[in-house]
């Protein structure tokens, strides 16, 4: 037996091979030991409270405002109602202003062997930053009211919290994550959400009276901040074994956002201005090619941020770019193809996703070098580069995603399958705390955590500043 064979190189080799095991295991950050109970998702029944409809005549449903211009002094406030269209108009004011009217428009539509109530839209605009408003809706007949506040003006040490919901649905793990999110004690003011909301799709014929559920069972946050809305694929509704070859008809009647403010055209990819964000929302399933339009307003809309002015950059979308679940594993990567070298140009801090039902957070990545010959296909590390993450978890009844790639990625900082939402606190130009929220802890638990230094005006390594 040679030297090579004895017992003691054996031994030494395999103990060698075990640790090259372990160190190619943990190339990734962490995957959180948290364990879940296994439960089955289950949506909430029809005739549960959370769906109830408001008392009166022609009383307003569904309530829910949403920016309504580029730079926040403007709100649409939408509504239903059921027993005739009633008036369109928003009764509004503050504690230091008279009331005043503004008029809005109804709409309705028809999906299969469903037809809508009267959904109205309205813009109150021309409002005063940082300002608690009052306003009313079911003017004539049944009227409720609710309030809101605007944001400070926009400028870059402006203080600023955000919430992050996606994939909601509504189901009773989506129930939590709703409660979870309004008694966390930092206090989100508008929530930014990244696509899929009612899930009505998941029942036969697409059954539309989900979205009047989600759409009440929501009412109760998104009447009094605002919600900016991201398209996902629960969104489309395209089902021409049906008849319903329209795609969206449903969200784009029911949701509007100010996509005409930003210069877009169409309301799938805008962009609104709030405190010291610039927030950009893109469009996983419009067309996303050069020289189609979604491609050719983003071309010209990252050059227009100015960071002196707004500087955290954040971008929304539905299908995560970087995922190391086994769920809809790299669905996201041609529009990643054609759209990562301008977030790394333009030094993007963040970027928002749902799609897959589980939470990660990424390093700051970046994958830009390869050109079909060079063969340099491998994400690295790059301080010009956004955080990735997705906050898919919202709690729909299609369940949690569980199964994970292994070994862990190294562009994957923290994964966990698990139901929540996340809050980006801003507090100035160079920094904001960004907290993770599971369903299973206190409200004011951070199962993951992280310091955010701005790409533009802090672009130090902040991967340890958890």
């Amino acid at each position: 037996m040679g030297l090579l064979g004895s017992p003691f190189f054996v031994a030494i080799a395999v103990v060698l091979g075990l640790l090259l095991n372990v160190a190619i295991l943990c190339n990734g950050g962490k995957t959180s030991t948290f364990v879940r109970k296994v439960e089955k998702t289950v949506d909430i029944p029809l005739d549960s409270d959370v769906f109830a409809v408001p008392s009166g005549y022609n009383a307003p449903q569904q309530v829910h405002i949403t920016q309504g211009d580029l730079e926040g002094k403007a709100v649409i406030v939408s509504w239903v109602t059921e027993d005739e269209p009633g008036s369109s108009k928003v009764r509004y004011w503050s504690e230091k202003s008279k009331k005043k009217v503004a008029e809005g428009k109804v709409v309705t539509y028809k999906y299969f062997n469903y037809t809508s109530g009267f959904i109205h839209h309205c813009i109150v605009g021309n409002l005063e930053y940082n300002t608690k408003y009052y306003y009313e809706v079911g003017i004539g007949h049944t009227i409720r009211k609710f309030w809101f506040v605007t944001p400070p003006e926009v400028g870059p040490d402006v203080p600023y919290t955000f919430g992050l919901i996606g994939d909601l649905g509504q189901s009773f793990d989506s129930n939590k994550t709703l409660t979870h999110y309004e008694k966390n004690p930092r206090k989100g003011q508008t929530v930014l959400f990244v696509g899929d909301l009612s899930y009505a799709d998941n029942y036969p014929n697409h059954d539309n009276v989900r979205w009047d559920t989600w759409g009440r069972f929501v009412e109760r946050s998104v009447a009094y901040q605002p919600w900016i809305w991201t398209a996902g694929n629960h969104e489309i509704d395209f089902a021409p074994e049906i008849g319903e070859a329209t795609p969206f008809k449903p969200y784009s009647h029911r949701y509007h956002v100010p996509y005409k403010a930003s210069g877009s055209t169409e309301p799938f990819w805008y962009s609104i201005k709030r405190a010291s964000a610039y927030i950009i929302v893109l469009a996983s399933y419009s067309a996303y090619g050069k020289y189609t339009p979604q491609y050719q307003w983003l071309e010209e809309e990252l050059p227009k941020v100015n960071r002196t002015e707004t500087p955290w950059l954040i971008v929304l979308m539905h299908s995560p770019w970087y995922n190391s679940y086994n769920y809809h594993y790299m669905e996201g990567e041609t529009m990643r193809v054609m759209y990562e070298p301008w977030f790394v140009q333009y030094k993007v801090d963040a970027v928002f996703a749902g799609h897959v039902h589980a939470y990660e957070r990424s390093e700051r990545v970046s994958n830009i070098a390869y050109n079909v010959v060079n063969g340099i296909c491998t994400p690295v590390k790059d301080q010009s580069a956004p955080v990735y993450i997705t906050i898919g978890d919202g709690g729909n009844l299609e369940g949690l995603a569980t199964n994970m790639t292994e070994p862990q990625p190294a562009y994957s900082a923290y994964r966990e399958a698990s139901f929540g939402h996340a809050i980006f606190d801003v507090k100035n130009r160079t920094h904001a705390h960004y907290s993770w929220h599971r369903n299973q802890d206190g409200y004011a638990v951070e199962a993951d955590s992280k310091w955010f230094f701005n790409r533009y005006w802090h672009p130090v390594d902040d991967s340890g500043a958890d």
